[in-house]
């Protein structure tokens, strides 16, 4: 029996159903990256799988016993208690809670120390990143069946995410996660749910594969429509010209358009692409800063250490470090907002900065969307021209109606979408990007990539995307503890091969196959089982082929208004395609388990 199904779901929040005719079923030891751009609707898919989100709808049905546990996108104010005490408040979703507390009290400290956490700090005075950490140890220490993640690597640095991918990778729940860090999707996802204008679908397989599909199949939707779209506009001018209504051939002709109308107006089409445009002043000096012998700290502990450095135009650098480290803080000493307790630093003329910064405190979350862009104003200036504020937030897929509403009811990606709208509306040569990525959907993530590539300016990035920095800068400034900051050349991928190999405990590694204990030779493959490993990976593909046909029969414009019985024997067919998928996949790694154990069994003993 699956963990949770999900039968003909539809929620909606007065406009658009958010989700319509959903069905899903979750199969245990899955790990499934739900994907869509901000606003579709992914959390309120988290919520309804978690169960505190009833859907207008449809049939919710768990597994009985099944233990769920959800990390949510944003951090809950006033949460009470030592950090300690905030984590093992996710003991409550156990069963056998309290049966034995000695095993709790370890499962607790485990999860603590694996995270970075000091368990006796009040979790009020955490920083952002920290009690984000310690919102995910609460998720992770019930040991849940089901593990319900929105946006976990948010805040984490790099080796907290390296850890997250490890656990995940070994830890055995069912997983459910949206996430905008692409390397995380890669490693870790087996299925692909799109949640695309209420439409669930499944993709199984890996994220690359799901991408290439993906666009097939929206290519083939966008040729449908502008012919449809075509021949409608055909019919338009038929209709215009006039009809004898008592003409039996036009009437139905004309009953043919109004149905063409009816289906044309019932249509949710693609939201379209962000349109970034990065407005570049005047270039700066050559020189943009340099730092020697730099030294800075707070109460007495030093957070940067004899640091020097140079700076010059069109340099790409990015930071990296343990949250804390002092990141943000090496920013505001190079950009002069803070000064050095030792050192002197150099800075260049004719520098006009724009700052992304991750906290988004530049944006006034009682003022409207359009006020915190303009200032109040009705136009902003771009490039010499002037361009009404309304029209600006439309190319950053912001509504007339979302444009006047409050910063307070934004989501966190709809916050960042407008803090970048706000910053490339100002002319800039320095481009300062705190955590840019975080909450980004993937759209808006590679076309910020493409832009910044793009910038002709200099670029300072503080980051955890490892995908991002490698794609966008040529150095890297990484701190490597007690408040030593070096330059390494390359992102993160040449920084992490130059790191220190102390600090590289994290790096992700093959799983070796694990050994009986006793030293006895685990059980080798029988002949029967040996044809079965086999034939499962062209059963996979048969059944991944059938998958495909059917995804493109059902993105037809009027599959689901002219086949409404077809429609449900389709729905059926997509779950026992999902469930003979899910299984397949499961025997095919058991027997390749099986066969590895056994290969590595024999190459000890020899």
């Amino acid at each position: 029996m699956a963990l949770i199904s999900l039968q003909d779901i539809t929620l909606r929040f007065g406009g658009p159903p958010v989700l319509q005719d959903v069905n899903l079923q979750l199969e245990a030891g899955e790990r499934v990256c739900v994907v869509g751009r901000n606003g579709e609707g992914k959390s309120t898919l988290l919520r309804m799988l978690a169960g505190t989100q009833e859907p207008d709808a449809g049939r919710v049905i768990r597994r009985k016993g099944l233990v769920a546990a959800s990390l949510d996108q944003e951090i809950p104010a006033g949460v009470p208690g030592t950090v300690a005490e905030v984590v093992a408040g996710g003991l409550a979703t156990r069963p056998d809670a309290a049966e034995e507390s000695w095993r709790d009290d370890r499962s607790v400290a485990l999860v603590i120390e694996r995270l970075g956490l000091d368990g006796t700090r009040t979790f009020a005075e955490l920083s952002g990143g920290m009690k984000r950490r310690a919102l995910l140890a609460r998720a992770l220490v019930s040991e849940p069946d089901l593990l319900l993640l929105d946006e976990p690597t948010n805040h984490l640095d790099i080796d907290a995410v390296l850890w997250l991918e490890e656990f995940l990778l070994g830890s055995g729940p069912t997983l459910v996660f949206v996430s905008h860090d692409r390397a995380l999707v890669h490693r870790l996802a087996t299925r692909i749910l799109d949640l695309d204008r209420g439409r669930l679908t499944s993709w199984p397989g890996d994220y690359s594969t799901y991408e290439r599909r993906r666009d097939e199949v929206l290519a083939d939707e966008a040729a449908r429509q502008a012919k449809f779209d075509r021949k409608l506009a055909q019919e338009e001018v038929w209709i215009r010209k006039g009809i004898k209504a008592r003409r039996t051939r036009n009437e139905g002709r004309a009953r043919t358009l109004a149905a063409m109308r009816r289906e044309r107006q019932d249509r949710r089409d693609a939201l379209g692409d962000v349109k970034l445009r990065l407005t570049e002043s005047a270039a700066s000096g050559k020189l943009v800063a340099r730092a020697r012998g730099l030294g800075f700290g707070y109460d007495g502990t030093p957070l940067i250490r004899d640091f020097s450095a140079t700076i010059l135009r069109g340099d790409r650098i990015g930071i990296v470090g343990p949250n804390g480290c002092g990141k943000t803080t090496l920013i505001k000493l190079l950009l002069g907002n803070l000064n050095p307790d030792a050192g002197t630093i150099v800075r260049g003329a004719r520098l006009d900065v724009a700052y992304f910064d991750q906290n988004r405190d530049q944006l006034d979350p009682d003022a409207s969307v359009a006020h915190n862009v303009a200032d109040g104003q009705d136009t902003i200036t771009l490039g010499g021209g002037r361009k009404h504020v309304i029209g600006y937030l439309g190319d950053f897929l912001f509504t007339p109606d979302r444009a006047r509403s409050p910063v307070s009811m934004l989501s966190g990606g709809e916050r960042n979408r407008l803090l970048l709208a706000r910053l490339f509306a100002r002319p800039a040569n320095t481009l300062v990007l705190d955590e840019p990525t975080n909450d980004l959907d993937a759209e808006t993530l590679d076309l910020l990539e493409e832009r910044v590539g793009e910038f002709a300016g200099t670029v300072l990035l503080v980051s955890h995307d490892r995908t991002f920095l490698d794609n966008v800068v040529t150095s890297t400034l990484a701190f490597d503890g007690d408040g030593v900051v070096k330059e390494y050349a390359g992102g993160y991928a040449e920084w992490f091969a130059q790191r220190p190999s102390a600090a590289r405990k994290q790096e992700p590694k093959e799983k070796k196959p694990r050994l009986r204990s006793d030293g006895a030779a685990p059980p080798k493959l029988t002949y029967k089982e040996k044809a079965e490993l086999a034939e499962l990976p062209a059963r996979i593909e048969r059944l991944e082929a059938e998958q495909a046909e059917i995804f493109a029969r059902t993105t037809a414009p009027d599959f689901y208004q002219s086949a409404p019985r077809e429609m449900a024997a389709v729905n059926e067919r997509l779950a026992a395609l999902e469930a003979e998928l899910a299984a397949s996949y499961a025997r095919w790694e058991e027997l390749e388990g099986m066969a590895s154990r056994h290969a590595a069994w024999k190459n000890d003993s020899r």
